[in-house]
């Protein structure tokens, strides 16, 4: 039970941004933290580096994963592969139109809202509905194996969000890229799918300063 709580402090802490990219941190401090014992950090932290989270150091403590390019791009691009595949087998398999209306909805409220006036809350928003698409896709994997990898990958691009938050810009142009996923999604169309989930990984490496693969 330790163990797993110890696990679940880290992946939150990862995803809030209480643990931020590039951070050194002893054991104590990890401890403190978490609110862990240190044996169930010790395990926490080598599922982590497994996952590629964070690295450890011995007798010195942690090192949380940093946003280089190299990383940034080959994360986003695993995102890509999966989801291109969780689309196809959703259509396969039968979509339910209310789920994609529902996000549908979502996008294009998230799209106006980036129209208007900026707010602090903006970037923490536009997170979450772009999650939602995502997950829904990671949903049509029906593989938990794949799921698992999806998981543990989904983390990392976590840690590299914090480093660089959303702009009113990029919701804008997010929202717009999703919505053309979600579209293709509504159409049955396999191909446009992929080809819509592949321009918004390429668009995402733009973000971030880095090259295709």
């Amino acid at each position: 039970m330790l163990n797993t709580r110890a696990l679940l402090a880290l992946t939150e802490a990862l995803r809030s941004g209480a643990l931020r990219a590039g951070q050194f941190l002893s054991m104590p401090q990890l401890v403190e933290i978490l609110r862990v014992p240190i044996a169930a950090v010790r395990e926490a932290t080598r599922h982590g580096q497994v996952s590629g989270w964070l690295d450890v150091i011995p007798k010195r403590g942690v090192q949380i994963l940093e946003a280089e390019p190299a990383t940034v791009r080959d994360s986003l691009d695993l995102r890509m592969v999966l989801d291109q595949e969780g689309a196809r087998r959703w259509i396969r398999g039968g979509l339910d139109a209310g789920e994609l209306a529902a996000l549908r909805q979502a996008h294009e409220r998230m799209r106006e809202t980036a129209r208007g006036a900026g707010t602090p809350e903006l970037s923490a928003q536009a997170i979450q509905v772009d999650l939602s698409l995502h997950d829904f896709l990671a949903r049509g994997l029906g593989n938990p194996m794949l799921r698992a990898d999806y998981e543990s990958n989904r983390i990392r691009i976590a840690i590299f969000q914090r480093v660089r938050p959303f702009v009113q810009e990029r919701v804008r142009s997010a929202m717009e890229e999703h919505l053309a996923i979600i579209a293709a999604l509504e159409r049955r169309d396999s191909a446009a799918t992929t080809d819509a989930i592949a321009y918004h990984c390429e668009r995402t490496q733009h973000w971030w300063g880095v090259s295709p693969a």
